[in-house]
């Protein structure tokens, strides 16, 4: 019997994967931090272990580098749980030895125990997965391709068919949402509360404290939506939660666009809770998205944020341009500059909202203009949202997700 150690901050998704691992034949212990975890190493002794980086006490990559610096655990297999966002930690946990890093907000049970066994080099009967050659048969290992699975480890040469998971996964899975979809109402109140205490918040300390408990409850919305099969509010929530960290390592980043964000995330999110009942899809779905500055360099940088969030744009420098692509295409999501030669943004606002097609297309300003009058102006030409250079890129990143996933729910009504 395998020895699996699952170190997890969240008790909810601890408890689900150890129930779903011990089922699938394997041995479990927790730990809910990483000081612990690495305390019960020594004498679990796991064959694996299943981290999630965003730990209290000590990091997930600091587990993973405590681990790699022991002989014993040196080739173990550690598979880790990433926010999408968090590229420079995901490099981090591959430069400490991951084994493969899986997106929380898009794994199942059935991803990780597959990627367990991939790792650990047995088939779904326990047995070890071989391959035959003209000299006999070794063992060989395969990085199995999943839709939530980045592969961080160097593949191995020789594939093997991949293993079926025991059990009656429909089921379980079925169960899982059932039951996320009961603790929705409480989870909603308790994100709405925790913005709250974030907008009345009249220090720095307080507004740390607010961001930090959103942030733990986001991060936990993570989890629970990505293992229930809820992608759009897991995936929702992921990037959230990577804005809610940035703001708390940076709180000087703190200000009223950023809490204003926040609050209509979590205000979009309430509207995902109301549809928990839907079919729901594993992808971002695809928009098309334009982007209208004559600052190269501002261009490039909303184009790149976009990027984080897997939305692809188009870039277009002169406003005249840009309104006779707006009059023959149909966008998803317009961001303007508004200091542009020629036609300013609130000008090329007010034109597009006069096309029967664009009545009601998201428009959102991003300028270095942050005065009363200027936010005043973006209103009246008919924009929907504003935000103020420099910008964080994670903050656009959210904001344009909330306008894009709304978009697609009103549009299957």
């Amino acid at each position: 019997m395998k020895k699996i150690l699952i170190i997890e901050d969240d008790q909810i998704v601890a408890d689900i994967y150890r129930k779903k691992l011990s089922v699938e034949g394997f041995r479990v212990e927790v730990a809910l931090d990483g000081e612990s975890g690495m305390a019960i190493v020594k004498d679990f002794q796991p064959d694996a272990v299943l981290l999630d980086l965003m730990l209290p006490k000590t990091s997930g990559v600091e587990v993973m580098r405590q681990l790699r610096s022991d002989e014993k655990f040196g080739q173990s297999p550690i598979i880790v749980f990433s926010n999408t966002y968090l590229t420079n930690m995901m490099q981090e946990a591959r430069e400490a030895g991951a084994t493969k890093c899986l997106s929380k907000a898009s794994c199942s049970p059935k991803h990780v125990i597959e990627a367990l066994r991939t790792a650990l080099g047995i088939s779904g009967s326990g047995a070890p997965l071989t391959q035959a050659t003209s000299t006999g048969s070794s063992p060989a290992t395969r990085p199995t391709a999943t839709p939530a699975a980045v592969v961080l480890g160097k593949p191995q040469p020789v594939p093997v068919e991949r293993p079926a998971s025991s059990g009656n996964d429909a089921e379980f899975q079925a169960e899982l949402r059932r039951d996320f979809i009961q603790t929705l109402p409480p989870t909603l109140n308790a994100l709405r509360g925790a913005v709250k205490s974030l907008i009345k918040a009249d220090n720095e300390m307080a507004r740390l404290g607010a961001v930090q408990e959103l942030y733990r409850r986001v991060h936990a919305l993570t989890g629970n939506a990505g293992i229930a099969g809820m992608m759009m509010i897991a995936q929702m929530a992921d990037a959230a939660e990577a804005l809610l960290k940035e703001l708390y390592e940076k709180p000087k980043n703190i200000n009223a666009s950023t809490m204003r964000t926040v609050a209509n995330t979590v205000d979009f999110i309430g509207v995902l809770f109301e549809r928990g009942t839907l079919p729901d899809r594993r992808e971002v779905p695809s928009a098309s998205i334009l982007v209208v500055d004559d600052e190269s360099i501002s261009r490039r940088a909303v184009t790149y944020a976009l990027e984080k969030a897997k939305l692809k744009s188009v870039g277009v420098e002169d406003p005249n341009q840009a309104f006779k692509m707006i009059m023959e295409n149909r966008f998803d999501l317009i961001f303007l500059d508004v200091d542009m030669p020629g036609m300013n943004g609130f000008e090329l606002c007010a034109k597009l909202r006069a096309l029967p097609a664009h009545k009601h297309t998201p428009v959102v300003f991003v300028t270095s203009l942050n005065d009363f009058e200027s936010r005043a102006n973006s209103t009246i030409s008919g924009g929907n949202d504003f935000i103020a250079k420099p910008f964080l890129f994670i903050e656009l990143a959210v904001k344009a997700l909330v306008y894009v996933l709304k978009g697609k729910l009103s549009a299957a009504k």
